[in-house]
Parts: C-alpha cells; structure tokens; sequence
C-alpha cells in the first residue's frame, strides 16, 4: 500500500500534465471548434429570453412539472411539434475563463488524488511501472473520458462530440499514466 502523502507530487504533476493536454486540445488543435453551432434568429431568441426574465439555470423544454403531465396529449403534442432540447443559460458579462480554469484544474487534482487513493490502496511501492501505467490511465479514462456519456444518453449531446470528449479523456488518460508510472515510488 502506498500512501497519498507519498503521492502528492505525482499528483501535482499529473494535474498539471492534463491541464497542459487539455489545454493543447481546447486551444491548438481543431479538434472541438465545430461543437456548438449557432442559433439562427439568435438576437430575437435572446431579447426573447431577456423579456421573459430567463435567469442562469438549466432548463428543458418544453417544460412539464410532473411524469403525468408528461403523457397528456397537449404535452406529448409540444414534443412533436418540437423543437425540443435543453439549455444552459449563464450569468450575463464575459466568461469569467480564469475562474473556472481554476476550477478545471482544481477538478484534475481531485481526480488524480482520488485515483492515487483507490491505486494506492491495491499497488504496492515498487510495482512495475506498466502496471502502475495501467491502472492509473485505465482509472483516468473511466472519470474523464466514459463520464462524457451521460451527456448524449439523457441530455442529447451529439454522439460526435462525446466521442471526440472521450478522446480528450484518453488523452488525459496516458498523461496521467505516464506521470504516475514514472514517479511511483521505490520498494523501501
């Protein structure tokens, strides 16, 4: 068993190594310019929501308050008529990027100590570097990448774009193998 007080560079370095992966993938490549399109009408659909008083939430549409609601005729009539979908809405002024890369690489850390607790319980110190590898990227992948799923299964993400997020997490995944592999500690 290897303890996280024993772990807590590797999982510093993990975070940052994901940060800097994710970073590439989100800013360099092209990979996820074309996730999210444009709505047309998009200026009376915003004054729509503005005069309507839409605030920061998560909302379905359309809307129904209960599961009996949701068989009636009128309610089952609004979903064919369509359209039908989810959305996030924001406090309004810029994206405040700072705060939550803050929180994305707060999240990395969480991830890495979680995986270096679970690991750390079942490997002991001086495991082979490729088991080592193994379970930390096979953990790694299951939390970043699998965990994008739920997205398209209940809230309708293109399946396109999960594949390309569960590619991100595989990515994240080696980095986070690699860095773990590497610095695990000796037999003592």
């Amino acid at each position: 068993m290897v303890g996280l007080s024993e772990l807590w560079l590797p999982i510093l370095v993990s975070g940052i190594a994901v940060f800097f992966v994710s970073s590439l993938v989100h800013m360099v490549l092209p990979l996820h310019r074309s996730d999210y399109g444009r709505l047309e009408g998009e200026a009376g659909i915003l004054a729509s929501m503005r005069e309507g008083g839409v605030g920061p939430g998560h909302y379905m549409f359309p809307h129904c308050n209960s599961m009996q609601e949701y068989g009636t005729p009128e309610h089952i009539a609004k979903l064919k008529e369509g359209p039908v979908g989810f959305i996030t809405v924001m406090p309004p002024g810029p994206v405040r990027m700072g705060r939550q890369l803050g929180i994305w690489f707060a999240y990395i850390l969480l991830v890495s100590a979680v995986g270096a607790y679970l690991i750390g319980l079942a490997t002991p110190a001086g495991a082979e570097s490729k088991e080592v590898f193994r379970r930390f990227a096979t953990f790694s992948l299951a939390v970043y990448g699998i965990g994008a799923m739920p997205e398209s299964i209940w809230k309708g993400l293109r399946w396109g774009i999960t594949v390309k997020f569960i590619f991100d997490g595989l990515l994240y995944a080696l980095a986070t193998g690699a860095v773990f592999a590497t610095m695990w500690p000796a037999a003592g």
